[in-house]
């Protein structure tokens, strides 16, 4: 039977959050269950205050209020314990890499703390459900491990199920290779500046992927309106979406230099 093989630790992480929004939006609950080459596993669940009301609808999702999360760390008072625990961690999660990582990478950056993402490997396995059968986690879950997933929208559960759901991939499909790298280029997406995706690459160069730009180079659109950046910075678009636009508009100023 295939199993998963690790030359590092592997993150699986699930959040619960205020909501779906990664600019604006908030972790209230974070699990990691990282999954070490022996194949032992340490777990780490954290409540976190967002500082910010839990909407009721969603609270009516997770059963996650205001008032259970009152006394409960910050995410800044959380960050170091969080980092540290996933160093030299490759990252997996169930919808993670257009939701989970961006959004963890967001808290980081709020904190004044960078998540270094350079050297990691990304496993997606929403991507590996959805490109093999087309699903939820809950009937992933049923589908993969033959299991009904109590107390769904916990984040410990998910996580946990997320890990049990990708080795019961690996069993089924023989064309599933078990190492993190094949795994994480087979879930991969289109090659992205952000993780808000508002920037990819095309042929080596940074592509705006949204509004009256979309599809045009973005040191052409800084260079015949200026202003832009100064809009995007001032607009309501995600730290690491700002971060990445300043680093290629100081690339282009050091140039003029």
């Amino acid at each position: 039977m295939p199993s998963l093989q690790l030359t590092r630790p592997l993150a699986v992480i699930d959040l619960e959050t205020t909501g779906t929004n990664v600019a604006t939006d908030r972790i209230i609950e974070i699990a990691i269950v990282k999954v070490m080459p022996d194949k032992s596993i340490q777990k780490k669940t954290r409540r976190i205050n967002p500082g910010m009301p839990i909407p009721p609808a969603t609270t009516a999702i997770h059963g996650i209020s205001d008032e259970d999360v009152k006394d409960c760390p910050t995410f800044k008072q959380a960050a170091n314990e969080l980092r540290q625990f996933m160093d030299n961690c490759d990252i997996a999660g169930y919808n993670s890499n257009r939701f989970d990582i961006p959004l963890l990478v967001e808290e980081f950056l709020r904190t004044g703390l960078e998540f270094d993402v350079k050297g990691r490997k990304f496993i997606d396995v929403q991507k590996i459900f959805h490109l093999m059968e087309k699903r939820t986690l809950s009937a992933a879950y049923k589908f993969y491990c033959d299991k009904n997933l109590e107390n769904a929208h916990s984040a410990e559960a998910d996580a946990l199920a997320t890990y049990e759901i990708l080795e019961a991939q690996l069993d089924r499909y023989e064309q599933l290779q078990s190492e993190v790298e094949p795994l994480a280029e087979f879930t991969k997406e289109e090659e992205y500046v952000d993780f808000a995706r508002r920037m990819i690459m095309q042929n080596g160069t940074e592509v705006f992927n949204f509004g009256k730009y979309k599809g045009r180079a973005v040191r052409d659109v800084l260079k015949i309106e200026p202003q832009y950046y100064d809009w995007m910075m001032k607009a309501d678009f995600p730290l690491n979406t700002k971060q990445k636009l300043t680093d290629i508009y100081h690339s282009m100023m050091l140039k003029k230099i």
